[in-house]
Formats: C-alpha cells, structure tokens, sequence
C-alpha cells in the first residue's frame, strides 16, 4: 500500500546551505572595505561568544567592518599573491588568514585599535573538550553550596554523592578536573554549578595593513617570509 504524502515528515530544522550567492556577496563586500577603509586588521579568536562578539561588532559598526567566515573565500577576495592582489601588498594579510581568524576594516587610529582589542576580554564557562586552566578537587564531607534536590543530577555527573540529613554529602574526595587536561561533559557541568569560569573569550591582533605600510603583531613569519610563502 502507498504511503500518504499528507503524512510526510518535514525536518523543520533543515537551512538551505549557502552557495554562490553568499560567496559573491562575502567577496564584493570585502573589495568594497578595502576602498573604504583606511587599513584592515587580520585577527585570531580564542573560546568565541557569539553574543559578545555581536555587542563588540555593534560598538564599532559607525567606524569598521568585520568579516568572519571561510578564510579561502576572504583570500580569495583579496588576492593570493602579488599578480592577483586588489591592492598593493594586501596578498600579505591574505597569507595570515589561517586557523580562527577575521578580518577588521577600520577608519580607527592605530593606537585605537590597538586598546579596544587589547582591552576586549569576556570570561565564561569553559565547554566540554576545554582545557582546564587549574586543579578543581573536592574533599570529603558536605557540600552545602548544592542544595537538596540537585544530588540525583550529581550523581549521573559520577560524584561519589549521598544525601545526610537533607545536605548533599561527598563521600570521598574528588576531582572534578586536571590542569592543563581536557574537560570531560560532567566536568563542564559540575565547574558551571559550581560558578567557576575557565574559559575566555578574547580577540589577539597578527597584522595591519593600509597602502603604505604592513606591520606584524605577532611572533613568527617576518615580512619577507608572509611575502614568499
């Protein structure tokens, strides 16, 4: 017997993958910077907070642009080398586009730049596979900053947990995570009850470039490498 179309699943989370269409618009609205802008930044990122990276993006909107995506798409945008580059010397940012890394337009001074980027900081929770920035272990005995009902969500998170008289009792000592180790689910949950924040959130300048002049930020590949690499 044929099934009924009318009793088709849609998958209401599905999002049409984007094509041409956005890479077009990726790479026109980055030629589009480089004549408007006066010099544009390569950065990296460390623990992203779309959130926060948002509020950032919206401070500086009257003065910047900031593009985030495919880095292929923004090198491509640009120029790969000095035959294809859309401005001289800007194939040099486009060799820095590595890893988790964006570009800034700006009309902003130097020394600007510098502090907001410099200043920008957001401490959060670290996720799952984080590495821990210290040792977090627990003695034995009660563990009053957890209330009563939390015990059985203790327990499913491996803590060697009981309830004595309504206080959640460890029953031995535990460690929740290593330093410098990689943090497990439950581990992320418990530092996230706990109100301990590992991770953070910021943005590290590797380069600036305006038509006169290319300077690094970071240690590593002097001019003449970034040139023939």
């Amino acid at each position: 017997m044929p099934k009924s179309k009318r009793n088709r699943q849609v998958t209401l989370s599905k999002t049409k993958k984007k094509g041409r269409g956005h890479k077009e618009t990726i790479l026109n609205g980055i030629k589009e910077a480089v004549e408007k802008y006066a010099c544009v930044y390569v950065f990296s990122f460390e623990n992203m907070r779309n959130q926060k990276f948002k509020e950032f993006r919206e401070q500086l909107k009257s003065s910047s642009r900031f593009f985030l995506g495919s880095n292929k798409v923004m090198q491509v945008a640009l120029g790969r080398s000095a035959a294809d580059e859309i401005s001289s010397g800007i194939h040099k940012v486009s060799k820095l586009l590595r890893g988790d890394a964006g570009m800034f337009f700006t009309n902003l001074s130097k020394e600007e730049v510098e502090r907001l980027f410099k200043e920008f900081k957001e401490y959060d929770f670290a996720r799952t596979g984080s590495l821990a920035t210290e040792k977090v272990d627990l003695k034995e005995g009660p563990l009053e900053q957890f209330t009563h009902e939390m015990e059985p969500f203790l327990r499913k998170q491996s803590m060697p947990v009981r309830l004595n008289k309504g206080v959640v009792e460890l029953v031995s000592d535990f460690v929740v995570c290593e330093e410098g180790k990689p943090l497990s689910p439950e581990a992320s949950r418990i530092l996230r009850l706990m109100g301990i924040k590992m991770a953070t959130f910021r943005l590290n300048l590797i380069c600036r470039w305006s038509p006169d002049e290319f300077e690094l930020y970071i240690d590593g590949p002097d001019e003449s490498d970034v040139e023939c690499s």
